[in-house]
């Protein structure tokens, strides 16, 4: 699997967390295409305090909160 960040123009201003699952969706979504096929669900919901929950669904489910003020603008 890749070692670096395959998002290259992820804003700089954007927090650890939605840097983190951009980087799994892109890992998913390349294993995904190198195996032939696949399925992914990508999921938000506003939770608590304003936090968006993200929930990458595919074969397992990776869930990440990420803070408002962490979203770039």
């Amino acid at each position: 699997m890749l070692e670096k960040s395959i998002h290259t123009s992820t804003p700089q201003d954007c927090g650890p967390q939605l840097r983190q699952a951009l980087d799994e969706i892109g890992k998913i979504v390349l294993d995904g295409l190198n195996h032939g096929h696949f399925r992914a669900t990508v999921s938000s919901t506003v939770g608590k305090e304003n936090r968006r929950d993200l929930v990458i669904e595919a074969g397992k489910s990776h869930k990440f909160t990420i803070p408002k003020d962490e979203l770039p603008r």
